[in-house]
């Protein structure tokens, strides 16, 4: 399968309100390259470092970027016009170009050279008390009693590295309890019910809009040695599909829902038809400013206790029902 390369030249302050907008398109990961990050590491390294890496010294001047890739189907050609036509609209009101240039600038790109590119920017990374994640392509090898999450994004998102996904992994650490079932609304790589399903849980649903995405949070969980019998996937959308909706019909003591503040709101009712009463939703993907306006829509359908989780404009909140 062939896949875009999408790079999004701005600057230093566009890469937060970019990244949201592009969560709000539907695209969950990106990659970003930011000459003032390498420059600040330059500046406060620990250690003694006798060689760096041509290529990484490069990094000091270049311009900054957010790489995303889309699959060269109608789908991937729909979201390559919404992000066209986000950077037009943010162009026009960005008249002193805080944001830099706001262009986009496209390559092709093979199925297996898209998952290389990928490797370079995922590495093992401790989550919460409990947890490690990291890919299989990494060994980790530090002597501790964490649990293992081995995760490949493959075709789909979700590695732990954006903080929506570690924000809801720290919420989730500290909710479950053995033996609980849990729904996973747009699971990507499936990262949020396997670590749900490692850290003690009975059984998992896993749900995602995209077919590739539920396909590969099935594949990730088997390879983090869950059976097939216990992780459930489906994927389509639940707003429009009322078979789809009835099929995953339970009432479950946890749902997590990393997607984006508009589509979290327009679900409120459903997390109140599939949640028990006393459990727990986490919701994530919400840039901070947006963050109230969720937290009221899911108070008003009966969702109370927020607990808020806030990282760089970034939050996650856990409610009981």
């Amino acid at each position: 399968m062939e896949w875009t390369e999408v790079n999004i030249f701005t600057t230093t302050e566009g890469i937060e309100l970019i990244c949201s907008k592009l969560m709000d398109i539907g695209i969950k990961g990106f990659a970003i390259q930011d000459a003032e990050d390498f420059n600040e590491f330059l500046e406060n390294k620990n250690g003694q470092w006798d060689y760096i890496d041509e290529d990484l010294m490069g990094l000091s001047n270049c311009e900054t970027r957010i790489t995303v890739y889309l699959p060269s189907n109608n789908q991937g050609v729909d979201m390559l016009a919404s992000i066209r036509s986000m950077l037009t609209e943010l162009k026009a009101g960005d008249a002193e170009k805080q944001y830099g240039r706001l262009e986009a600038e496209l390559s092709s790109i093979r199925e297996e050279d898209w998952a290389n590119n990928w490797k370079q920017y995922f590495k093992p990374l401790k989550v919460g008390e409990k947890l490690v994640i990291k890919p299989s392509w990494e060994e980790y090898n530090e002597d501790s009693d964490r649990i293992i999450l081995e995760i490949d994004p493959a075709s789909s998102f979700g590695t732990g590295q954006h903080h929506t996904t570690r924000l809801c992994l720290e919420l989730l650490e500290k909710s479950l309890s053995k033996d609980d079932v849990i729904l996973d609304m747009g699971c990507g790589s499936g990262i949020l019910s396997i670590g749900a399903m490692l850290l003690g849980a009975k059984r998992a649903v896993a749900v995602d809009i995209e077919q590739n995405a539920a396909e590969t949070a099935l594949e990730n969980a088997v390879k983090n040695n869950i059976s097939p019998e216990l992780y459930e996937t489906h994927f389509g959308n639940i707003l429009s599909d009322e078979k789809l909706a009835s099929e995953i019909d339970y009432k479950y003591d946890i749902i997590t829902a990393n997607i984006v503040a508009d589509v979290l709101i327009a679900m409120k009712d459903h997390f109140v038809r599939y949640i028990k009463k006393g459990g727990t939703l986490i919701v994530s993907g919400i840039i901070e400013e947006r963050m109230d306006e969720v937290i009221d829509a899911l108070k008003s359908v009966g969702f109370s206790s927020p607990e808020v989780n806030i990282k760089e404009g970034w939050a996650a909140v856990r409610f009981i029902y």
